[in-house]
């Protein structure tokens, strides 16, 4: 069998005050046609990551609306996980080779977790690139309705790569993507959905945090809560660019010497490649000691981020290639302007001058950046800008509306 996930219950009326009645209701109406429906979400790691952040609470919410839920996390080795996280890359547009042994491997692990794939289920929502070939290889068996979640921007991706997943992805009868956009060039499916990620408000890393208790919990990492503090929370990924926030961090010194930074991070056992892009992150800063590189290795858990968000500044999500960023919707439900890059689904979220900048160099990270350290009152207003478009698009009763609209038009209701 597949790895089962255990996860803590949750009720959706516990969010009641933070979306509203009306949002609640259309959610029990739409879980009313699908009460004892059976799901199962089935992706690569259980740990690290959005998808596994959004699974945990995704799964339980609707169990709590009366459908029954499962998650499974796929098996798999070092050359697996090595394999796939070079094919996100490729899927995403990066040149880089794809020999005929990385294909062979990708298959034998989809079929061996294929084979593992256990129950009979009324919808099977495969996540990613990892597992996507789960349906070819079950041959359907398991589950009536099969739907493929794409978490990354597949709009450009590298033809070497596209044209071998594309036929896996093609058979599935809804494919789930953030954006229009980001859907691949020549799939189709009976049902596409279009469902942006959402944050959990009430998880440890988004619940309000004092003030106070924030900026304790952040000396403790050595920084000095006294002085501006900008932080990118991110893995440490080319596509992050963790190395260009530190350029502009150098850019805003040259203004505000008194200025630190934080690159706060998560080593997820599916990213092979984040330990090497780690070490090159750390020679970038080089005996900078105002640039703090951190992450759960040190006790980096939900509730430091949730303080290190807090407490900072201005929070970057320099991202060159983004499937949405999670991060971006958190620092901003915080009140904190974001300066993000101006790609992926960042745009959804950041609403250029209203809830934060988009920008597209260095140069504009900086400027944009060190603006905001500036102007502390339009920081603060464009901070309960997007806090309030936060609530009212990301938070994750939103997420288990669009899941429950998606699996009602499956079943034709």
């Amino acid at each position: 069998m597949l790895q089962k996930v255990k996860f803590d219950p949750k009720q959706l009326d516990d969010y009641q005050l933070i979306v509203g009645d009306e949002v609640i209701a259309e959610i029990k109406a739409l879980a009313k046609p699908l009460e004892g429906a059976r799901v199962v979400h089935v992706n690569a790691t259980a740990f690290g990551g959005g998808v596994a952040e959004m699974l945990y609470t995704l799964a339980p919410l609707m169990n709590d609306v009366g459908i029954e839920t499962e998650w499974q996390v796929i098996q798999g080795a070092d050359e697996f996980y090595t394999v796939t996280k070079i094919c996100h890359n490729g899927l995403q547009g990066m040149v880089v080779p794809f020999t005929d042994e990385m294909k062979d491997i990708w298959r034998r692990y989809n079929e061996m977790n294929a084979q593992y794939f256990e129950g009979d289920y009324d919808f099977v929502v495969i996540h990613d690139p990892q597992p996507a070939a789960m349906l070819h290889y079950t041959e359907g068996k398991g589950g009536d309705h099969w739907a493929w979640r794409c978490h990354i921007d597949t709009s450009h991706p590298n033809p070497a790569y596209w044209d071998f997943f594309a036929p896996y992805i093609n058979a599935y009868e809804a494919g789930i993507f953030t954006m229009e956009q980001y859907v691949g060039p020549g799939v189709s499916f009976e049902h596409l959905a279009i469902i942006p990620p959402r944050i959990d408000p009430l998880s440890p890393k988004n619940v309000p945090i004092a003030m106070e208790r924030a900026r304790d919990i952040v000396k403790r990492f050595g920084i000095d809560v006294d002085r501006p503090l900008i932080t990118q929370v991110s893995r440490f990924d080319p596509w992050k660019d963790p190395l260009g926030v530190i350029d502009a961090y150098r850019i805003v010194k040259e203004q505000m010497p008194e200025v630190q930074l934080a690159l706060v991070g998560s080593m997820a056992s599916d990213d092979p490649e984040g330990w090497s892009y780690l070490d090159k992150t750390i020679r970038h800063a080089g005996e900078d000691f105002n640039i703090h590189i951190l992450h759960n290795f040190h006790g980096v858990g939900a509730l430091e981020v949730d303080a290190f968000q807090t407490v900072s500044d201005v929070v970057i999500q320099k991202s060159t290639r983004e499937g949405f960023g999670l991060v971006v919707t958190e620092a901003l439900w915080k009140g904190v302007p974001v300066v993000g890059g101006n790609v992926g689904g960042i745009p959804l979220q950041i609403l250029d001058g209203e809830t934060g900048f988009l920008v597209d160099t260095v140069e504009e990270c900086a400027e944009k950046t060190l603006y905001l350290l500036q102007h502390p009152n339009e920081r603060a207003q464009m901070g309960n800008a997007g806090r309030e478009h936060v609530r009212q698009h990301f938070l994750s009763p939103h997420h288990l509306a669009d899941y429950l609209r998606l699996f009602n038009q499956m079943r034709g209701a």
